[in-house]
């Protein structure tokens, strides 16, 4: 019976394992080419930008250094204001100079110039650090369509951008989100090639691929190693073909787990020092418990006492009590950091699906696992009852 446990504990446990690696994500891409204006507006070049549903129209006059743009934001609803952006300095949000547009409650398009200074800008209407002609924008079928020529004489070919939308209050524009693709649209544009790249590279910006590192190593120690440890020490050890193994595997897994947690977590104190104005304030406050808790948990392992210690029972509540916060804190702080991601859909399903499995395991387990306890403890109790003369006479009355 225990072998058939222990069998049943591992394929369910590979299986959650094989799920989490083999898990894709699709993306279908949406194309510019084919895409006719109303306007009759024609332009040489045009990019599917990676994020928020949206797309650039262009034509570079190298002549004239003039940059003729259709900003293009797609599946947009009421209420709701986009921007797109050049930055001359760098290759994010401040120092840009945007282009803001929204519809109105009168069913007209406001659109305007606004330079970013800082990040707790509100999109005051202002002049930009370049010339801007024939602004217009038009709002239909859920799709804002920004039209403008830019005076950019000193670009040498490439050009830093950056796009957003976010919510309004009335007629002003409220501060955009602080995470998942928001914090992803930024891009670098060749006007003379037509290449267009996300900031850093093509792998993506080196903030962007921190934050995934990030996600990574929390998710894994947190959030997937730290159940299974657990589940390994609750379910395993009652199983005596088990004794010791699984005591050095959930040591292992646990050391493993907040080794790499730790990781993880200064992974996160560096992306908060170097995102001045980004605060997630829940998510790093869950990060900081999760992180004091283990430490104190992995150094009281050094004060175990032995099992038949007085103080042992005492000790067993405490770790016990740390071990299934952590759990939970873990767990929740792994949703949290998705939510704060916003990666392709299919990871949060591969992530649900991992705890899910972990669940159902626990669930089967906990009461096969009382059943052998109690029965063990019967019989315990029962051969200790029994003396050990009318024991003998027992078994050979019935041989």
């Amino acid at each position: 019976m225990s072998i058939s446990m222990m069998k049943f504990l591992n394929q369910t446990l590979c299986l959650s394992l094989v799920l989490s690696i083999s898990m894709t994500t699709l993306s279908f891409a949406q194309t510019c080419s084919k895409y006719k204006f109303s306007s009759n507006n024609v332009f040489a070049s045009c990019n599917d930008l990676p994020f928020l549903d949206s797309f650039l129209h262009y034509t570079y006059d190298s002549s004239t250094g003039t940059l003729h743009i259709a900003y293009r934001h797609t599946k947009l609803t009421s209420g709701k204001w986009v921007a797109w952006a050049v930055n001359p300095t760098s290759t994010g949000m401040v120092g840009a100079q945007a282009i803001v547009a929204y519809p109105q409650s009168d069913g007209t398009v406001r659109v305007y110039t606004s330079p970013i200074r800082s990040y707790q800008t509100s999109l005051q209407e202002g002049d930009l650090s370049f010339n801007v002609s024939g602004l217009s924008a038009t709002y239909e079928n859920n799709e804002m369509v920004v039209l403008a020529s830019l005076s950019l004489p000193q670009v040498g070919g490439t050009i830093n951008t950056v796009w957003q939308d976010g919510s309004m209050s009335g007629n002003s524009p409220l501060p955009h989100p602080t995470s998942g693709n928001n914090v992803r649209s930024v891009s670098t544009l060749n006007v003379v090639s037509g290449v267009s790249a996300a900031a850093g590279g093509a792998g993506g910006s080196s903030k962007l691929r921190k934050r995934n590192i990030h996600g990574i190593l929390n998710g894994v120690s947190w959030g997937i190693m730290m159940p299974v440890g657990a589940i390994i020490a609750r379910y395993l050890r009652v199983a005596k073909s088990a004794n010791p193994a699984w005591f050095y595997i959930h040591v292992f897994c646990q050391a493993s787990a907040y080794i790499i947690g730790v990781a993880g977590w200064a992974t996160g104190l560096k992306l908060g020092g170097d995102s001045p104005g980004i605060t997630y304030s829940t998510h790093r406050s869950i990060g900081i418990a999760l992180f004091s808790l283990a430490t104190v948990q992995v150094f009281a392992m050094f004060l175990r006492p032995k099992p038949e210690h007085k103080h042992r029972l005492y000790w067993n509540i405490y770790h016990h009590s740390i071990g299934y916060t952590l759990i939970i804190l873990g767990v929740v702080n792994v949703f949290k950091g998705l939510d704060i991601l916003n990666p392709k859909k299919q990871w949060k399903n591969a992530y649900t699906g991992i705890i899910v499995a972990l669940a159902i395991v626990a669930a089967l387990l906990e009461p096969f696992t009382w059943y052998v306890v109690i029965k063990r403890r019967k019989l315990e109790e029962s051969a200790k009852s029994v003396p050990h003369g009318a024991s003998n006479g027992t078994r050979s009355q019935y041989a």
